[in-house]
């Protein structure tokens, strides 16, 4: 198991960037992993949730208790899309954040990236896939800005 986990940290430090290794899977917890009927690694959970799963494509999607360890490790803007007030009480109900609500984003997301939705105090919406780059966020005002995986739930916060 240790070797695996020392592969998966590999795996999120190429992803997400140098540190979300140790972020998403910290030294001395030991997420129970779920897999496939191969017995290929399909998804992390740790106490607080589910953290990771990991894709048939080698790449990982994010759970919400993933979403927060990455924003507890990175500072802001890293990995992050910013929307305004008015976007924010349909992302917590899941919903897509939308280009016109976006307020700012990391200039390094790509479409396909897994991503942060917070606030602009940098509270933790939702979890998702950029369907656009951090430019076209920036500059379009219809369309999907991220694709909502999982939101979270406001209760969950206090």
């Amino acid at each position: 198991m240790a070797e695996e986990l020392s592969d998966l940290r590999t795996v999120a430090d190429y992803q997400f960037g140098a540190g979300a290794g140790a972020a998403l899977f910290p030294p001395g917890e030991k997420p129970r992993i779920q897999r496939s009927a191969g017995g290929r690694p399909r998804q992390m959970i740790a106490e607080s949730g589910r953290v990771v799963s990991y894709g048939t494509d080698g790449r990982f999607t994010l759970g919400v208790a993933g979403g927060r360890r990455l924003r507890v490790a990175f500072n802001p803007p890293t990995g992050r899309v910013v929307v305004g007030g008015e976007s924010k009480p349909f992302v917590r109900d899941g919903r897509n954040a939308m280009a016109k609500f976006v307020r700012a984003a990391d200039d390094e997301i790509r479409p396909g990236d897994e991503v942060l939705v917070v606030d602009q105090a940098d509270t933790l919406l939702a979890v998702g896939r950029a369907e656009l780059a951090a430019e076209g966020m920036h500059d379009f005002v219809t369309g999907v800005a991220v694709k909502v995986r999982e939101s979270v739930d406001p209760e969950s916060q206090r």
